[in-house]
């Protein structure tokens, strides 16, 4: 993956790379009518896993199907983060 690279498109989200680092991503998480970051996508190291993280400016709502689109692609990076890790890590 690269800064830039739009990993998932939904109906009202997209979420796009905006830091690569040397074995994880970040990912915003934006809004399709007003091209806002609503929150992002980040590595958690002291849990070992991603996480999702509301951006606290915006006043947003998230209903089942979008809270299943940010699990979808925070299990998709796990799996990645899994498979480019070496053995013994």
């Amino acid at each position: 993956m690269e800064t830039g690279d739009i990993i998932k498109e939904t109906k009202y989200l997209i979420f796009q790379v905006t830091k690569v680092k040397a074995k994880t991503v970040e990912v915003s998480v934006i809004n399709r009518s007003g091209k806002y970051i609503i929150a992002t996508i980040e590595w958690y190291s002291a849990w070992r896993q991603y996480v999702f993280i509301p951006n606290l400016e915006f006043d947003t709502v998230w209903n089942n199907t979008c809270l299943d689109n940010i699990i979808t692609v925070l299990n998709e990076l796990m799996e990645n983060r899994i498979k480019a890790k070496p053995k013994g890590e």
